[in-house]
């Protein structure tokens, strides 16, 4: 099951999902995200999205499934695979984060939306349609490092994006505190009896080979896997050599 992260859906896998021919795949949009329902005044945190991980696995009653989680769908991902472990085949973290540590550095653009003090100028960039865009295109081309595929894929992402605005601004407002929070049981990692696939693109300046190596250290039964040549869409970049460690 292929989960995304913000400003992301469903379609950042779509260079994947071919790779994995002859398996089942489930891919899914979170609320607010994509093609999904996007209520209005809902509060989008990690804790919703977990919410929504769990309906899913039990709507298609999947007794086990393999969990990949990237970005932003990493605390959802990874704490709902802490509390049903027995049905979980395999957890795989490409480019994520959960906790606090040593290297991890948050996107520009999420420091700006996610930080009190920077809110009289995140409100006058949302408001401009042109600020945003210059951001969103400048932000989100870092995230892939084939030049080919970034100028085909980010206007794509962009024109997706526009509806999920209002998730992306609501999740950001939560992101710095559901990360801090979750420092503080990071310990329950080191107990997670499940195989853990760690493959990251190596050339990700936010979610980097230091936090990859972070989570190898903490999850037991982790393999780590660092992929040159790909930035932090790892699974855009480096769609075939991922597709053949998750079906190893």
């Amino acid at each position: 099951m292929l989960m995304h992260g913000f400003p992301d859906d469903l379609h950042l896998y779509d260079e994947l999902v071919p790779e994995l021919a002859g398996r089942r795949v489930i891919a899914f949009d979170f609320l607010g995200w994509g093609q999904s329902d996007k209520p209005p005044g809902r509060a989008y945190t990690a804790d919703s999205q977990t919410r929504d991980v769990a309906a899913v696995l039990d709507y298609f009653q999947l007794d086990q499934a393999v969990l990949v989680v990237h970005d932003a769908s990493g605390p959802p991902g990874i704490d709902w695979a802490l509390d049903h472990p027995e049905r979980v085949a395999k957890l795989v973290l490409l480019n994520t984060y959960y906790s606090l540590m040593p290297t991890l550095r948050a996107p520009e653009a999420i420091t700006l939306y996610s930080t009190h003090d920077l809110k009289p100028i995140a409100d006058m960039i949302a408001a401009s349609t042109e600020l945003n865009r210059d951001l969103y295109f400048w932000q989100v081309g870092r995230f892939i490092e084939n030049d080919e595929l970034r100028a085909r894929l980010v206007p794509e992402f962009y024109q997706r994006w526009l509806s999920a605005f209002p998730a992306f601004r609501s999740l950001n407002q939560s992101v710095q505190a559901e990360v801090a929070a979750r420092t503080a049981h990071v310990d329950r990692l080191r107990n997670f009896p499940r195989p853990v696939q760690i493959i990251f693109g190596a050339d990700d300046p936010y979610l980097n080979r230091g936090v990859a190596q972070s989570f190898h250290e903490l999850f037991p039964r982790s393999e780590l896997i660092l992929v040159d040549g790909a930035a932090h869409y790892v699974q855009v970049d480096a769609p075939a050599q991922v597709a053949r460690a998750l079906m190893r």
